[in-house]
């Protein structure tokens, strides 16, 4: 109940009278996803497959108030009938709209809420995939997916333990040059995330302010470019808030890529539902993740060289390979001075890494390990410092989707790895914009076939 309104209001483009009617047509299609989506829920409590009441529990209150909401008032109705008047098509597309959500998508979406009722009666609390009929099976297929690579869940929880207390070094020392000397790294960095020096008032005035603090951020990278990369890309991006409707289940920051043909730009969405989520110093190096030289850059690539490449490229975007390269988009810029002078910014750059490292302890914790949500949490605050809202809102997205959050740190350590064996066997003649863009221009590929791109960009500088 929240992809397609998205969707149509933000990815539906409003032009022409057929593309009104094209969007009623999908509106009316959005009746039938919602009832093959209770279908599926059925299929699944059948076989003993059923989520955990806490995400039942939020995903029954986000359906509860979308089927609340009069038809005409809801953003399906109004995305229409205002873009449609913008443009000055005539029509009744509002009253068509209210009809086909009063007489198609409201029905579904009741279906939908009687299931899921249903299934609440009948889950437990327990958090892990374990706990499902082959649970064990289906996680370590889960990590092949979200990695590809076939690492254990042993080896991937090492990883981040590993890679945790590397960072807590770096961490540590720079907190003890801004005078916090006392507590774990984590317990400081839980003091700075409460500090009300680096948050923005939870108003209208206040959400306003970051989203040109972003907007700034974005200009801001822009300058290093040439230093990262050969390519010319224009790399549009829009920065907006997560629409209200749907926050309370929504990512805390996210990316809509490009269109493919360069009709839309990228729009890098921020949930503004509380501010004290975003001290100011964690919004660096998320923006350059989510935008340049991370996501936005990469998928600018795709939509403009889209006639360059095979259709399936642009489509397919491993997890592992998109987030890996995101996170390596924020080592980037901090090794080309974008933190120089702004040991806060830097922080908030390490807590980003720390925190990727713990999502490879907490995934692997929650479904490997049999650990309950409750600790999961705990332990992301402990080793993260984050506020306890931003950590209950990953671990169940976490226990949502199993297996994808471990994609971002083990894809970075894999880049990390071939960066290295690059330089190693190139010397010299090691460019660091010829590799990036090797990396950026293959698409986005599995970690094992990226190895061998990388082989071939070693092979082909030798013989240059």
């Amino acid at each position: 109940m929240v992809g397609i309104p998205e969707f149509l209001n933000s990815q539906h483009k409003i032009d022409t009278r057929e593309d009104c009617e094209a969007y009623l047509s999908r509106l009316d299609a959005f009746a039938r996803q919602l009832d093959q989506e209770t279908e599926r829920v059925r299929h699944d409590m059948a076989h003993g497959v059923i989520a955990p009441d806490f995400i039942l529990d939020t995903t029954l209150t986000q359906a509860r108030a979308f089927r609340a909401t009069p038809a005409g008032e809801t953003g399906m109705v109004h995305s229409l009938a205002t873009r449609a008047a913008d443009k000055h098509i005539d029509g009744d597309w509002a009253a068509r709209a209210e009809r086909i959500v009063n007489g198609r998508v409201y029905p579904a979406a009741e279906r939908q809420i009687a299931a899921l009722n249903e299934a609440a009666d009948h889950s437990s609390h327990d958090a892990g995939v374990w706990k499902l009929p082959q649970g064990d099976a289906y996680y370590s297929w889960l990590l092949r997916v979200g990695t590809s690579t076939n690492l254990t869940a042993d080896e991937i929880h090492n990883m981040g333990l590993e890679q945790g207390r590397a960072i807590d070094a770096r961490m540590d020392e720079i907190l003890r040059r801004q005078g916090m000397t006392h507590g774990t790294v984590g317990e400081r960095m839980s003091a700075a995330t409460r500090d009300r020096r680096f948050l923005k008032p939870n108003t209208n005035a206040g959400r306003a302010e970051i989203i040109s603090y972003l907007e700034g951020r974005i200009a801001a990278v822009r300058p290093l470019l040439p230093r990262l990369s050969h390519m010319q890309l224009r790399a549009p991006v829009e920065v907006h808030r997560v629409p209200v409707n749907i926050q309370s289940g929504a990512g805390l920051g996210y990316m809509n890529f490009a269109s493919l043909d360069g009709s839309r730009p990228a729009i890098y969405y921020i949930n503004l539902k509380d501010t004290a989520l975003w001290p100011i110093w964690t919004l660096p190096t998320l923006t350059a993740h989510e935008t340049i030289p991370g996501h936005a850059w990469q998928g600018a690539y795709l939509a403009e060289h889209h006639n360059e490449i095979p259709l399936i490229m642009s489509l397919m975007g491993f997890n592992a390979f998109v987030e890996g390269w995101a996170l390596y988009a924020e080592q980037l810029v901090d090794e080309l001075g974008y933190y120089d002078g702004d040991a806060w910014g830097r922080l908030g750059y390490l807590q980003a890494q720390r925190f990727r490292a713990a999502r490879l302890v907490v995934d692997t914790g929650l479904h490997a390990k049999q650990w309950s949500r409750e600790r999961a949490i705990q332990s992301l605050i402990d080793q993260t410092g984050r506020a306890a809202g931003a950590a209950q809102s990953e671990i169940d997205r976490y226990t949502s989707t199993p297996g994808q959050a471990c994609g971002y740190k083990v894809g970075h350590t894999e880049i990390l790895r071939l960066r290295a064996h690059a330089q190693q066997e190139l010397g010299s003649r090691f460019d660091l914009r010829d590799f990036n863009d090797t990396i950026v221009q293959t698409g986005g590929i599995p970690l094992t076939v990226l190895a061998d791109a990388i082989d071939g960009y070693i092979a082909s500088k030798r013989g240059s």
